[in-house]
């Protein structure tokens, strides 16, 4: 692995750091999580036109740029530097690649160049709650968050030759408002149940949609309630096995997220060290006092090491060496994010616990992506248990 950015990459963090810079300050980012969507559809609309992130990790021959996926874990840690509200991790992590994984050469060639410019946002339908299951990254990937083939969930049922699906799910990413929804759902009854994906129109008939309100207000959720809908089968075959599909991106997902909590926290340092070296005590800047030298150096080392083990899992993850390097380096990016935000509403004083402050969505957003996506230490304990750590070792006493 060479640990040196490209030109290429180098380019990509400078245009949207620049664009982000212009558009999603602190003023902005408010503005746009009190929209209905969640976000500003101008700004999605420029980062899809100008710079092509949908479609960053997008093959070129669906309108994508080819890049890999440290690219796309680079992107996330600029959107998460601005805690900017978009769709991209539901759209271009989440769903886009399930669908370039598992749909037909139609189904691909209809949805992908839409999400790669921009036009169309997409949702994986899994319940908030069930995120870190289904993706493989607190424990073995199962069924019980789809309600596991008895009452709850989302149930398939085929009648006169189509798909019809019944349930809901709630808490899920940009559900609320994604053009495109991707619904994991049981078939087979209860003896025979298996989890097969299906694609419903955000607009179709009998989905109920309805915005919840969430720890983070920059990650949009939305209930989906779907009563009898027709939707359609996501590949062209029903033994396909989606539980391994999902299994198989959650490394991927987590990557990516351990990479937008290092802009985050990194930002949040950043924040916290201008303001110590502006508000005085005792006729000197604080920023001077060793004890406050001191927290923020191991702040500074904590969000090194993470940025460090973010983009080893992002590589790793592209060239088939994940092992669970994703969890464990989404594990230390969140708690990084979590002990720079703490710090940093701490050393701002009184105004740092204000609403008005942005200090308090930092510390949000890492207690938010813990609770849908799991805390540190289960996301450790499964990497550890994948890994055979302590399998077959004898313990002294």
């Amino acid at each position: 692995m060479d640990a040196r950015f490209t030109d290429e990459q180098d380019e990509i963090r400078r245009a949207l750091r620049e664009l982000l810079h212009k558009r999603c300050g602190p003023q902005d980012v408010r503005t746009a999580v009190d929209r209905a969507a969640g976000y500003d559809p101008g700004l999605w609309n420029a980062l899809g036109e100008q710079l092509g992130l949908p479609g960053l990790a997008l093959p070129e021959r669906y309108g994508g740029a080819g890049c890999s996926r440290t690219e796309a874990a680079l992107a996330a840690e600029e959107l998460g530097r601005a805690l900017a509200p978009t769709p991209f991790l539901a759209t271009a992590v989440l769903a886009a690649p399930l669908l370039l994984a598992l749909g037909t050469d139609g189904q691909r060639a209809d949805l992908l160049p839409r999400i790669a410019d921009g036009r169309l946002t997409a949702a994986l339908a899994v319940p908030g709650a069930g995120l870190g299951t289904a993706l493989a990254l607190t424990c073995p990937g199962g069924a019980d968050w789809a309600g596991g083939g008895r009452a709850g969930g989302i149930q398939a049922r085929r009648a006169a030759g189509r798909w019809r699906l019944y349930g809901e799910a709630d808490q899920v990413l940009d559900g609320h408002s994604a053009g495109l929804l991707l619904v994991p759902a049981h078939a087979g009854g209860y003896a025979r149940s298996r989890v097969l994906l299906f694609l419903v129109a955000g607009d179709a008939a009998g989905v109920v949609r309805t915005r919840r309100t969430g720890l983070d207000a920059t990650r949009g959720q939305g209930r989906v309630q779907l009563r009898d809908v027709q939707a359609e089968l996501l590949g062209a075959d029903e033994d396909t096995d989606v539980l391994a599909a999902l299994a198989a991106l959650g490394d991927f997902v987590a990557a990516v997220l351990a990479a937008e909590a290092v802009g985050a926290a990194d930002r949040a340092l950043e924040r916290t060290v201008e303001y110590v070296k502006q508000r005085e005590q005792f006729g000197r800047p604080i920023g001077s006092f060793q004890a406050v030298k001191h927290r923020l150096a191991d702040v500074y080392v904590a969000v090194r090491a993470a940025r460090s083990a973010a983009y080893y899992a992002a590589w790793a993850t592209g060239h088939g060496e994940g092992g669970r390097m994703g969890g464990l380096a989404l594990a230390q990016a969140l708690e990084a994010l979590r002990t720079a935000a703490g710090e940093g509403i701490q050393l701002h004083g009184g105004i740092g616990f204000t609403w008005e402050h942005e200090a308090h969505l930092y510390f949000k957003r890492a207690a938010g992506d813990e609770l849908l996506f799991g805390p540190g230490h289960r996301l450790r304990a499964h990497a550890a248990e994948t890994a055979g750590l302590f399998a077959g070792r004898e313990v002294a006493v």
